[in-house]
């Protein structure tokens, strides 16, 4: 692909199918996905591979009082194995740079992603825009020898490791955004805001954020040590994660991150009825998801079919839909979809150019609360580590 297209694909344009259409050319021409799971090559800007400009730009929101991009990147899928096969490593910080040519300021990892090798992707990515960007990365899971996981550990001494960890793997001097990954019911959410609050005082953090909390546990660890972001899968699929917390985090000025927004590539029109996950390069997470085995999929297409409708009506594209809908909900949430695809991330970040007139989003609303959705939202495992509060201290 020419860099002159790249070029043209960040010229501020309305979002139109025609649009779409073309852009979907370009990504016809730039990407492709061999039998064997490799990745063709992407041709960036040639500021991408060397000193890194930002050219686009986006709206900005508040999580508490970290300023960041209205939409941000998920970085966990670049080292596959979870939604597609592994890429390579030189394209995924190539891609992380071009998004950030493009506006995107806040970048979202985590320590047992990979384990520590997605941090370490990220780390190498952000080097030469570390102090134009936000990067956020998560404790709380308890990893053996062999990097595998052993349950949750949010003791004190647990959580100074991961910090000192994760701050050496992503060659930063301070951490922008320290999640909380999943609360650990064995330590009072007390101690682990306490530790926190000391790194921040000690300049290893500046932000503090829990990932699937209890209700009781924002407020606990609120009062210890200002959270500026909760993040919970909230998406047109799963939205009773994200809706639970609004009254919350509304009053208490938290912003809320949403992972998985696009519910897990359902609403980005590619996934149909009997659409099926297996296969021979990876083990995609969807394939044992209640929500995709083939009787329940086949039921929650009606959402996809929903979201495209719409689509056509507000000449978008469904993932451009998806986000705008979100969006539009709260000033103060941010979604971060994840994705391996430049293309993608193009048509992802265009979702802010997507309006809802009030009556819009109530008849969107009012459309949408009577689409059924079959299966729990996650595996029972996942699921019984969310919405989870702590101990009294």
């Amino acid at each position: 692909m020419k860099p002159s297209e790249f070029q043209r694909l960040q010229e501020p344009r309305p979002v139109s199918r025609r649009n779409f259409l073309a852009m979907s050319a370009v990504g016809a021409a730039v990407t492709s996905l061999s039998p064997a799971g490799a990745f063709a090559r992407h041709t960036y800007p040639a500021s991408a591979s060397r000193t890194v400009s930002r050219h686009g730009a986006l709206p900005t929101r508040k999580l508490g009082p970290l300023e960041v991009s209205a939409i941000g990147l998920g970085c966990m899928t670049m080292n596959g194995g979870h939604y597609n096969p592994p890429r390579s490593a030189d394209d995924m910080v190539q891609l992380i740079r071009w998004a950030y040519e493009q506006g995107v300021t806040l970048f979202d990892t985590a320590e047992v992603y990979g384990p520590y090798i997605n941090e370490e992707l990220v780390g190498k990515a952000i080097a030469p825009i570390r102090d134009q960007v936000v990067v956020a990365t998560k404790f709380g899971f308890d990893l053996g020898p062999n990097s595998e996981r052993r349950g949750l550990n949010s003791r004190p001494e647990h959580i100074r490791k991961a910090a000192d960890g994760s701050l050496k793997r992503l060659q930063v001097e301070t951490i922008d955004l320290f999640y909380q990954h999943r609360v650990d019911p064995e330590v009072p959410i007390e101690d682990v805001a306490g530790t926190v609050r000391d790194l921040i005082a000690e300049g290893k953090v500046r932000h503090f954020g829990l990932s699937e909390p209890g209700l009781d546990t924002i407020r606990r660890a609120h009062a210890v040590q200002r959270v500026a972001a909760v993040q919970n899968e909230y998406s047109l699929l799963s939205r009773e994660p994200g809706e639970s917390v609004f009254a919350v985090l509304e009053e208490l000025g938290i912003g809320l991150v949403s992972w998985s927004p696009m519910g897990l590539g359902l609403l980005g029109g590619a996934i149909g009825a009997f659409t099926r996950f297996e296969s021979p390069f990876y083990q995609d997470y969807r394939l044992t998801h209640p929500r995709f085995q083939p009787d329940t999929l086949r039921h929650n297409v009606a959402l996809a079919d929903f979201v495209r409708r719409w689509a056509e009506r507000k000449e978008a594209t469904p993932a451009q839909v998806a986000l705008g809908w979100q969006l539009a909900q709260k000033p103060w949430i941010v979604p971060i979809p994840g994705t391996t695809n430049p293309n993608h991330l193009v048509e992802n970040l265009r979702a802010v150019e997507v309006e809802f007139a009030p009556d819009e989003l109530k008849e969107f609303n009012d459309e949408l609360g009577r689409i059924e959705i079959k299966g729990q939202r996650l595996r029972d495992g996942l699921l019984q580590l969310s919405g989870v509060d702590t101990p009294a201290a």
